[in-house]
Protein backbone atom coordinates (compact mmCIF):
# COMPACT_ATOMS: atom_id res chain seq x y z
CA UNK A 1 0.00 0.00 0.00
CA UNK A 2 2.86 2.36 0.83
CA UNK A 3 4.45 1.68 -2.53
CA UNK A 4 1.16 2.49 -4.22
CA UNK A 5 0.89 5.71 -2.27
CA UNK A 6 4.38 6.76 -3.33
CA UNK A 7 3.86 5.92 -7.02
CA UNK A 8 3.33 8.89 -9.35
CA UNK A 9 -0.19 9.53 -10.61
CA UNK A 10 -0.98 8.28 -14.11
CA UNK A 11 -0.42 10.68 -16.99
CA UNK A 12 -3.56 12.54 -18.03
CA UNK A 13 -4.98 11.60 -21.41
CA UNK A 14 -3.56 13.55 -24.30
CA UNK A 15 -5.75 16.46 -25.33
CA UNK A 16 -6.46 17.78 -28.83
CA UNK A 17 -3.47 20.15 -28.73
CA UNK A 18 -1.10 17.29 -27.96
CA UNK A 19 -2.68 15.17 -30.67
CA UNK A 20 -2.12 17.92 -33.24
CA UNK A 21 1.59 18.07 -32.35
CA UNK A 22 2.05 14.39 -33.12
CA UNK A 23 3.46 12.84 -36.27
CA UNK A 24 0.21 10.94 -36.66
CA UNK A 25 -1.67 14.21 -37.09
CA UNK A 26 0.80 15.37 -39.73
CA UNK A 27 0.17 12.11 -41.56
CA UNK A 28 -3.56 12.74 -41.17
CA UNK A 29 -3.16 16.18 -42.77
CA UNK A 30 -1.29 14.67 -45.71
CA UNK A 31 -4.01 12.07 -46.10
CA UNK A 32 -6.66 14.80 -45.96
CA UNK A 33 -4.84 16.65 -48.74
CA UNK A 34 -4.87 13.56 -50.94
CA UNK A 35 -8.55 12.97 -50.16
CA UNK A 36 -9.23 16.62 -51.00
CA UNK A 37 -7.65 16.25 -54.44
CA UNK A 38 -9.44 13.01 -55.28
CA UNK A 39 -12.83 14.13 -53.98
CA UNK A 40 -12.58 17.52 -55.68
CA UNK A 41 -11.87 15.92 -59.04
CA UNK A 42 -14.72 13.45 -58.67
CA UNK A 43 -17.09 16.16 -57.44
CA UNK A 44 -16.13 18.28 -60.43
CA UNK A 45 -16.82 15.30 -62.68
CA UNK A 46 -20.23 14.80 -61.08
CA UNK A 47 -21.20 18.46 -61.47
CA UNK A 48 -19.93 18.59 -65.05
CA UNK A 49 -21.81 15.38 -65.89
CA UNK A 50 -25.11 16.69 -64.52
CA UNK A 51 -24.61 19.92 -66.46
CA UNK A 52 -23.90 18.06 -69.70
CA UNK A 53 -26.96 15.83 -69.16
CA UNK A 54 -29.13 18.93 -68.77
CA UNK A 55 -27.70 20.58 -71.87
CA UNK A 56 -27.93 17.38 -73.89
CA UNK A 57 -31.53 16.56 -72.98
CA UNK A 58 -33.08 20.02 -72.89
CA UNK A 59 -31.04 21.95 -75.49
CA UNK A 60 -29.16 19.70 -77.91
CA UNK A 61 -31.56 16.77 -78.30
CA UNK A 62 -34.59 18.89 -79.33
CA UNK A 63 -32.51 20.42 -82.13
CA UNK A 64 -31.30 16.98 -83.20
CA UNK A 65 -34.88 15.77 -83.67
CA UNK A 66 -36.01 18.83 -85.61
CA UNK A 67 -37.11 21.41 -83.03
CA UNK A 68 -34.82 24.20 -84.19
CA UNK A 69 -36.68 26.85 -82.18
CA UNK A 70 -36.24 24.99 -78.92
CA UNK A 71 -37.98 22.17 -77.13
CA UNK A 72 -41.79 22.11 -77.23
CA UNK A 73 -43.72 22.69 -74.01
CA UNK A 74 -44.37 18.99 -73.45
CA UNK A 75 -40.71 18.03 -73.80
CA UNK A 76 -39.96 17.86 -70.08
CA UNK A 77 -42.81 15.44 -69.28
CA UNK A 78 -41.23 12.17 -70.49
CA UNK A 79 -37.84 13.23 -69.13
CA UNK A 80 -39.27 13.84 -65.66
CA UNK A 81 -41.19 10.57 -65.85
CA UNK A 82 -37.91 8.76 -66.49
CA UNK A 83 -36.34 10.71 -63.62
CA UNK A 84 -39.05 9.42 -61.30
CA UNK A 85 -38.53 5.81 -62.36
CA UNK A 86 -34.74 5.98 -61.96
CA UNK A 87 -34.94 7.68 -58.56
CA UNK A 88 -37.55 5.16 -57.41
CA UNK A 89 -35.21 2.34 -58.41
CA UNK A 90 -32.36 3.90 -56.42
CA UNK A 91 -34.61 4.40 -53.39
CA UNK A 92 -36.25 0.98 -53.41
CA UNK A 93 -33.60 -1.34 -54.80
CA UNK A 94 -30.16 0.02 -53.89
CA UNK A 95 -28.52 0.44 -50.47
CA UNK A 96 -28.84 3.82 -48.83
CA UNK A 97 -32.40 4.80 -49.80
CA UNK A 98 -30.99 7.01 -52.56
CA UNK A 99 -29.72 9.44 -49.92
CA UNK A 100 -31.50 11.46 -47.27
CA UNK A 101 -35.00 12.84 -47.80
CA UNK A 102 -34.46 16.53 -48.67
CA UNK A 103 -37.70 17.55 -46.94
CA UNK A 104 -35.96 16.67 -43.67
CA UNK A 105 -33.22 19.28 -44.11
CA UNK A 106 -29.52 19.03 -44.86
CA UNK A 107 -28.14 15.87 -43.25
CA UNK A 108 -24.57 15.25 -42.17
CA UNK A 109 -24.77 11.55 -41.31
CA UNK A 110 -21.86 9.33 -42.33
CA UNK A 111 -22.46 7.77 -45.76
CA UNK A 112 -21.16 4.24 -46.11
CA UNK A 113 -19.26 3.59 -49.36
CA UNK A 114 -21.72 0.83 -50.33
CA UNK A 115 -24.48 3.45 -50.40
CA UNK A 116 -22.72 5.77 -52.85
CA UNK A 117 -23.93 4.11 -56.11
CA UNK A 118 -27.58 4.52 -55.12
CA UNK A 119 -27.07 8.05 -53.84
CA UNK A 120 -25.25 9.20 -56.97
CA UNK A 121 -27.70 7.48 -59.35
CA UNK A 122 -30.62 9.21 -57.65
CA UNK A 123 -28.75 12.52 -57.72
CA UNK A 124 -27.88 12.26 -61.41
CA UNK A 125 -31.48 11.48 -62.31
CA UNK A 126 -32.84 14.22 -60.06
CA UNK A 127 -30.49 17.04 -60.98
CA UNK A 128 -29.66 16.09 -64.55
CA UNK A 129 -33.27 15.50 -65.58
CA UNK A 130 -34.68 18.78 -64.29
CA UNK A 131 -36.14 18.12 -60.84
CA UNK A 132 -36.18 21.11 -58.45
CA UNK A 133 -33.29 20.12 -56.18
CA UNK A 134 -29.60 20.98 -56.02
CA UNK A 135 -26.29 19.09 -55.78
CA UNK A 136 -25.07 19.99 -52.28
CA UNK A 137 -26.61 16.98 -50.49
CA UNK A 138 -25.21 14.34 -52.88
CA UNK A 139 -21.85 16.13 -52.81
CA UNK A 140 -21.84 15.86 -49.01
CA UNK A 141 -22.56 12.14 -49.33
CA UNK A 142 -19.94 11.72 -52.06
CA UNK A 143 -17.21 13.49 -50.11
CA UNK A 144 -17.94 11.69 -46.86
CA UNK A 145 -18.29 8.26 -48.44
CA UNK A 146 -15.10 8.60 -50.48
CA UNK A 147 -13.17 9.84 -47.46
CA UNK A 148 -14.19 6.76 -45.48
CA UNK A 149 -13.49 4.45 -48.45
CA UNK A 150 -10.03 5.92 -48.94
CA UNK A 151 -9.18 5.42 -45.27
CA UNK A 152 -10.45 1.85 -45.18
CA UNK A 153 -8.32 0.95 -48.17
CA UNK A 154 -5.28 2.03 -46.19
CA UNK A 155 -6.29 0.78 -42.75
CA UNK A 156 -9.40 -1.26 -42.18
CA UNK A 157 -9.12 -1.09 -38.38
CA UNK A 158 -8.84 2.72 -38.25
CA UNK A 159 -10.58 4.28 -35.22
CA UNK A 160 -14.00 5.79 -35.77
CA UNK A 161 -12.62 9.25 -34.90
CA UNK A 162 -10.16 9.04 -37.80
CA UNK A 163 -12.96 7.91 -40.11
CA UNK A 164 -14.95 10.96 -39.03
CA UNK A 165 -12.03 13.26 -39.84
CA UNK A 166 -11.58 11.72 -43.29
CA UNK A 167 -15.30 11.89 -44.00
CA UNK A 168 -15.35 15.53 -42.95
CA UNK A 169 -12.31 16.30 -45.11
CA UNK A 170 -13.93 14.75 -48.16
CA UNK A 171 -17.15 16.63 -47.50
CA UNK A 172 -15.32 19.94 -47.05
CA UNK A 173 -13.53 19.44 -50.38
CA UNK A 174 -16.70 18.57 -52.31
CA UNK A 175 -18.80 21.42 -50.96
CA UNK A 176 -16.05 24.03 -51.33
CA UNK A 177 -15.85 23.18 -55.02
CA UNK A 178 -19.55 23.95 -55.37
CA UNK A 179 -19.39 27.29 -53.54
CA UNK A 180 -15.87 28.22 -54.73
CA UNK A 181 -15.08 29.09 -51.11
CA UNK A 182 -13.47 26.96 -48.40
CA UNK A 183 -14.81 29.39 -45.80
CA UNK A 184 -18.43 28.91 -46.87
CA UNK A 185 -17.93 25.15 -46.94
CA UNK A 186 -16.47 25.21 -43.43
CA UNK A 187 -19.27 27.36 -42.01
CA UNK A 188 -22.05 25.25 -43.52
CA UNK A 189 -20.57 21.90 -42.58
CA UNK A 190 -19.53 22.83 -39.04
CA UNK A 191 -22.94 24.33 -38.32
CA UNK A 192 -24.86 21.49 -39.97
CA UNK A 193 -22.90 18.75 -38.21
CA UNK A 194 -22.88 20.39 -34.78
CA UNK A 195 -19.10 20.12 -34.43
CA UNK A 196 -17.72 22.05 -31.49
CA UNK A 197 -15.69 21.93 -28.32
CA UNK A 198 -11.96 21.40 -27.90
CA UNK A 199 -11.80 18.70 -30.58
CA UNK A 200 -13.12 21.00 -33.30
CA UNK A 201 -9.60 21.92 -34.55
CA UNK A 202 -8.76 18.23 -34.97
CA UNK A 203 -11.53 17.96 -37.56
CA UNK A 204 -11.39 21.54 -38.81
CA UNK A 205 -7.72 21.70 -39.85
CA UNK A 206 -7.78 18.65 -42.15
CA UNK A 207 -11.18 19.77 -43.42
CA UNK A 208 -9.97 23.28 -44.22
CA UNK A 209 -6.93 21.87 -46.00
CA UNK A 210 -9.15 19.64 -48.12
CA UNK A 211 -11.57 22.54 -48.70
CA UNK A 212 -8.77 24.80 -49.86
CA UNK A 213 -7.70 22.15 -52.33
CA UNK A 214 -11.30 21.82 -53.47
CA UNK A 215 -11.46 25.54 -54.17
CA UNK A 216 -8.19 25.38 -56.12
CA UNK A 217 -9.61 22.57 -58.21
CA UNK A 218 -12.78 24.60 -58.81
CA UNK A 219 -10.77 27.63 -59.91
CA UNK A 220 -8.34 25.66 -62.02
CA UNK A 221 -10.61 23.21 -63.81
CA UNK A 222 -11.84 25.83 -66.25
CA UNK A 223 -8.36 26.65 -67.52
CA UNK A 224 -7.19 23.03 -67.42
CA UNK A 225 -10.12 21.60 -69.36
CA UNK A 226 -11.57 24.53 -71.29
CA UNK A 227 -14.93 23.88 -69.60
CA UNK A 228 -16.55 26.67 -67.61
CA UNK A 229 -17.37 25.94 -63.98
CA UNK A 230 -19.76 28.92 -63.89
CA UNK A 231 -22.62 26.59 -64.81
CA UNK A 232 -22.53 24.91 -61.39
CA UNK A 233 -20.25 26.93 -59.09
CA UNK A 234 -22.04 29.66 -57.15
CA UNK A 235 -20.67 33.20 -57.44
CA UNK A 236 -21.66 36.72 -56.40
CA UNK A 237 -24.73 38.31 -57.98
CA UNK A 238 -24.63 41.52 -60.01
CA UNK A 239 -26.66 43.92 -57.89
CA UNK A 240 -26.77 47.71 -57.48
CA UNK A 241 -24.41 49.20 -54.92
CA UNK A 242 -25.94 49.64 -51.48
CA UNK A 243 -23.96 51.74 -49.02
CA UNK A 244 -26.01 51.84 -45.82
CA UNK A 245 -29.37 50.64 -44.50
CA UNK A 246 -32.28 52.92 -43.68
CA UNK A 247 -35.04 52.73 -41.09
CA UNK A 248 -37.57 51.91 -43.81
CA UNK A 249 -35.38 49.11 -45.14
CA UNK A 250 -35.06 47.69 -41.62
CA UNK A 251 -38.82 47.58 -41.17
CA UNK A 252 -39.44 46.01 -44.57
CA UNK A 253 -36.66 43.47 -43.92
CA UNK A 254 -38.42 42.23 -40.80
CA UNK A 255 -41.74 41.86 -42.61
CA UNK A 256 -40.11 40.19 -45.61
CA UNK A 257 -38.27 37.71 -43.39
CA UNK A 258 -41.54 36.71 -41.72
CA UNK A 259 -43.37 36.34 -45.04
CA UNK A 260 -40.58 34.29 -46.65
CA UNK A 261 -40.36 32.01 -43.62
CA UNK A 262 -44.10 31.34 -43.60
CA UNK A 263 -43.96 30.40 -47.28
CA UNK A 264 -40.84 28.25 -46.91
CA UNK A 265 -42.24 26.39 -43.91
CA UNK A 266 -45.45 25.68 -45.84
CA UNK A 267 -43.46 24.29 -48.78
CA UNK A 268 -41.35 22.04 -46.55
CA UNK A 269 -44.44 20.80 -44.71
CA UNK A 270 -45.99 19.88 -48.04
CA UNK A 271 -42.76 18.13 -48.99
CA UNK A 272 -42.91 16.04 -45.83
CA UNK A 273 -46.45 15.03 -46.63
CA UNK A 274 -45.26 13.86 -50.05
CA UNK A 275 -42.37 12.00 -48.37
CA UNK A 276 -44.78 10.14 -46.07
CA UNK A 277 -46.98 9.20 -49.01
CA UNK A 278 -43.92 8.09 -50.99
CA UNK A 279 -42.58 5.83 -48.23
CA UNK A 280 -42.84 2.31 -49.64
CA UNK A 281 -44.50 3.58 -52.84
CA UNK A 282 -41.54 5.15 -54.63
CA UNK A 283 -42.32 3.53 -58.00
CA UNK A 284 -45.74 5.18 -57.97
CA UNK A 285 -45.11 8.51 -56.28
CA UNK A 286 -41.80 9.55 -57.87
CA UNK A 287 -42.91 9.16 -61.53
CA UNK A 288 -46.24 10.82 -60.74
CA UNK A 289 -44.45 13.67 -58.96
CA UNK A 290 -42.19 14.06 -61.99
CA UNK A 291 -45.19 14.44 -64.28
CA UNK A 292 -46.78 16.96 -61.92
CA UNK A 293 -43.55 18.98 -61.82
CA UNK A 294 -43.51 19.02 -65.60
CA UNK A 295 -47.15 20.09 -65.64
CA UNK A 296 -46.42 22.98 -63.28
CA UNK A 297 -43.56 24.12 -65.52
CA UNK A 298 -45.82 23.98 -68.58
CA UNK A 299 -48.55 25.92 -66.77
CA UNK A 300 -46.07 28.63 -65.78
CA UNK A 301 -44.68 28.94 -69.31
CA UNK A 302 -48.20 29.07 -70.74
CA UNK A 303 -49.30 31.93 -68.48
CA UNK A 304 -46.12 34.05 -68.64
CA UNK A 305 -43.49 35.08 -71.17
CA UNK A 306 -40.88 32.86 -69.47
CA UNK A 307 -39.89 29.30 -70.31
CA UNK A 308 -40.25 26.04 -68.40
CA UNK A 309 -36.63 26.16 -67.22
CA UNK A 310 -37.57 28.83 -64.67
CA UNK A 311 -39.65 26.24 -62.80
CA UNK A 312 -37.50 23.19 -63.55
CA UNK A 313 -34.00 22.61 -62.15
CA UNK A 314 -32.59 23.89 -58.87
CA UNK A 315 -32.54 27.53 -59.95
CA UNK A 316 -28.80 28.05 -59.61
CA UNK A 317 -28.43 29.10 -63.25
CA UNK A 318 -31.50 31.35 -63.05
CA UNK A 319 -30.67 33.46 -59.99
CA UNK A 320 -28.01 35.60 -61.65
CA UNK A 321 -29.89 36.51 -64.84
CA UNK A 322 -33.13 37.07 -62.93
CA UNK A 323 -31.68 39.43 -60.32
CA UNK A 324 -29.56 41.25 -62.92
CA UNK A 325 -32.63 42.22 -64.98
CA UNK A 326 -35.46 43.02 -62.54
CA UNK A 327 -37.29 45.12 -65.14
CA UNK A 328 -37.89 41.96 -67.19
CA UNK A 329 -39.92 40.47 -64.35
CA UNK A 330 -43.34 41.89 -63.59
CA UNK A 331 -44.86 41.56 -60.15
CA UNK A 332 -47.39 39.04 -61.45
CA UNK A 333 -44.73 36.92 -63.13
CA UNK A 334 -42.67 36.83 -59.94
CA UNK A 335 -45.73 35.80 -57.94
CA UNK A 336 -46.47 33.00 -60.40
CA UNK A 337 -42.85 31.86 -60.26
CA UNK A 338 -43.01 31.63 -56.47
CA UNK A 339 -46.30 29.72 -56.65
CA UNK A 340 -45.41 27.25 -59.42
CA UNK A 341 -41.78 26.65 -58.49
CA UNK A 342 -42.72 26.44 -54.83
CA UNK A 343 -45.24 23.70 -55.61
CA UNK A 344 -42.73 21.88 -57.82
CA UNK A 345 -40.12 22.18 -55.09
CA UNK A 346 -42.44 20.67 -52.48
CA UNK A 347 -43.02 17.64 -54.73
CA UNK A 348 -39.28 17.34 -55.29
CA UNK A 349 -38.49 17.57 -51.57
CA UNK A 350 -40.65 14.56 -50.80
CA UNK A 351 -40.31 12.29 -53.82
CA UNK A 352 -36.76 12.83 -55.12
CA UNK A 353 -33.22 13.11 -53.77
CA UNK A 354 -30.96 16.16 -53.74
CA UNK A 355 -30.26 19.35 -51.86
CA UNK A 356 -32.79 22.03 -50.85
CA UNK A 357 -30.44 25.03 -50.79
CA UNK A 358 -30.54 26.45 -54.32
CA UNK A 359 -34.32 26.39 -54.81
CA UNK A 360 -34.59 28.22 -51.48
CA UNK A 361 -32.12 30.84 -52.71
CA UNK A 362 -34.04 31.41 -55.94
CA UNK A 363 -37.46 31.66 -54.31
CA UNK A 364 -36.05 33.96 -51.63
CA UNK A 365 -34.54 36.16 -54.34
CA UNK A 366 -37.87 36.23 -56.20
CA UNK A 367 -39.68 37.25 -53.02
CA UNK A 368 -37.07 39.95 -52.49
CA UNK A 369 -37.60 41.29 -56.01
CA UNK A 370 -41.30 41.54 -55.27
CA UNK A 371 -40.63 43.33 -51.98
CA UNK A 372 -38.27 45.77 -53.74
CA UNK A 373 -41.36 47.40 -55.27
CA UNK A 374 -42.19 48.73 -51.80
CA UNK A 375 -41.28 52.36 -50.99
CA UNK A 376 -37.90 52.72 -49.31
CA UNK A 377 -36.78 49.14 -49.96
CA UNK A 378 -33.96 48.90 -52.49
CA UNK A 379 -33.39 45.87 -54.67
CA UNK A 380 -30.09 44.75 -53.14
CA UNK A 381 -31.15 44.47 -49.49
CA UNK A 382 -34.52 43.03 -50.49
CA UNK A 383 -32.92 40.20 -52.45
CA UNK A 384 -30.27 39.64 -49.77
CA UNK A 385 -32.80 39.39 -46.94
CA UNK A 386 -35.14 37.22 -49.01
CA UNK A 387 -32.40 34.70 -49.78
CA UNK A 388 -31.07 34.63 -46.22
CA UNK A 389 -34.54 34.18 -44.73
CA UNK A 390 -35.37 31.34 -47.10
CA UNK A 391 -32.12 29.51 -46.32
CA UNK A 392 -32.47 29.74 -42.55
CA UNK A 393 -36.15 28.79 -42.72
CA UNK A 394 -35.35 25.60 -44.63
CA UNK A 395 -31.96 24.57 -43.24
CA UNK A 396 -32.10 26.11 -39.74
CA UNK A 397 -28.47 27.16 -40.09
CA UNK A 398 -28.41 30.88 -39.21
CA UNK A 399 -24.67 31.47 -39.56
CA UNK A 400 -24.64 29.66 -42.91
CA UNK A 401 -27.58 31.74 -44.10
CA UNK A 402 -25.77 34.96 -43.22
CA UNK A 403 -22.54 33.79 -44.84
CA UNK A 404 -24.25 32.72 -48.07
CA UNK A 405 -26.28 35.91 -48.41
CA UNK A 406 -23.24 38.10 -47.70
CA UNK A 407 -21.18 36.13 -50.22
CA UNK A 408 -23.81 36.44 -52.94
CA UNK A 409 -24.24 40.19 -52.43
CA UNK A 410 -20.59 41.03 -51.72
CA UNK A 411 -20.18 42.91 -54.98
CA UNK A 412 -22.85 45.43 -53.96
CA UNK A 413 -21.05 46.61 -50.84
CA UNK A 414 -21.51 45.93 -47.15
CA UNK A 415 -24.65 47.98 -46.61
CA UNK A 416 -27.01 45.01 -46.74
CA UNK A 417 -25.11 42.94 -44.15
CA UNK A 418 -26.87 44.35 -41.04
CA UNK A 419 -30.26 43.78 -42.66
CA UNK A 420 -29.26 40.23 -43.57
CA UNK A 421 -28.43 39.50 -39.94
CA UNK A 422 -31.71 40.99 -38.69
CA UNK A 423 -33.64 39.07 -41.33
CA UNK A 424 -31.97 35.78 -40.40
CA UNK A 425 -32.73 36.23 -36.71
CA UNK A 426 -36.36 37.10 -37.41
CA UNK A 427 -36.75 34.22 -39.86
CA UNK A 428 -35.17 31.73 -37.48
CA UNK A 429 -37.43 32.74 -34.61
CA UNK A 430 -40.47 32.69 -36.89
CA UNK A 431 -39.59 29.18 -38.04
CA UNK A 432 -39.30 28.06 -34.41
CA UNK A 433 -42.77 29.40 -33.69
CA UNK A 434 -44.17 27.54 -36.69
CA UNK A 435 -42.37 24.28 -35.91
CA UNK A 436 -44.14 21.19 -34.65
CA UNK A 437 -41.73 19.50 -32.19
CA UNK A 438 -42.75 15.96 -33.16
CA UNK A 439 -42.05 16.65 -36.83
CA UNK A 440 -38.74 18.27 -35.96
CA UNK A 441 -37.71 15.17 -34.02
CA UNK A 442 -38.54 13.09 -37.09
CA UNK A 443 -36.43 15.39 -39.25
CA UNK A 444 -33.43 14.95 -37.02
CA UNK A 445 -33.54 11.20 -37.40
CA UNK A 446 -31.79 11.20 -40.78
CA UNK A 447 -32.46 9.11 -43.80
CA UNK A 448 -33.05 5.41 -43.49
CA UNK A 449 -29.89 3.52 -44.20
CA UNK A 450 -27.62 6.47 -43.51
CA UNK A 451 -25.80 5.91 -40.22
CA UNK A 452 -24.78 8.95 -38.24
CA UNK A 453 -21.18 9.90 -37.80
CA UNK A 454 -19.73 9.11 -34.40
CA UNK A 455 -20.88 11.58 -31.76
CA UNK A 456 -19.78 14.73 -33.54
CA UNK A 457 -22.21 14.69 -36.43
CA UNK A 458 -25.93 15.10 -36.25
CA UNK A 459 -28.57 16.21 -38.68
CA UNK A 460 -29.44 19.88 -38.78
CA UNK A 461 -33.01 20.56 -37.70
CA UNK A 462 -35.35 22.00 -40.23
CA UNK A 463 -38.82 23.45 -40.19
CA UNK A 464 -42.08 21.63 -40.55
Amino acid sequence: MAADADSPPPDPPAGPAAAMRSRAFVALLLLAAVVGIVVSLLAWGFLELTHQIQVGLFTDLPKEVGYDDGAPLWWSLPILLVAGVVVAFAIAKLPGNGGHVPANGLKMGLTEPIELPGVMLAALATIGLGVVLGPEAPLIALGGGLGVLFLRQLRRDAPSEVALVMAASGTFAAVSLLFESPLIAAVILIEASGLGGPRLPVVLLPGLLAAGIGSLVSIGMGSWTGLSTSAYALSALELPQYARPTAAALGWSILLAVAVTVGAVAIVRAGRVVARISDGRAFVVAPLAGLLIGGLAIAFASTTDKDVAQVLFDGQDSIGPMTASPAAWSLGTLALLVAFKGAAWSLSLGAFRGGPTFPALLLGAAAGMMAARLPGFDLTPAIAVGMAAAIVAVLRLPLSAVALAVLLTAGAGAGAAPLIIVGVVVAYLTALVLTEPAADDHAEGGAPGAPSAPSAASGSPSPT
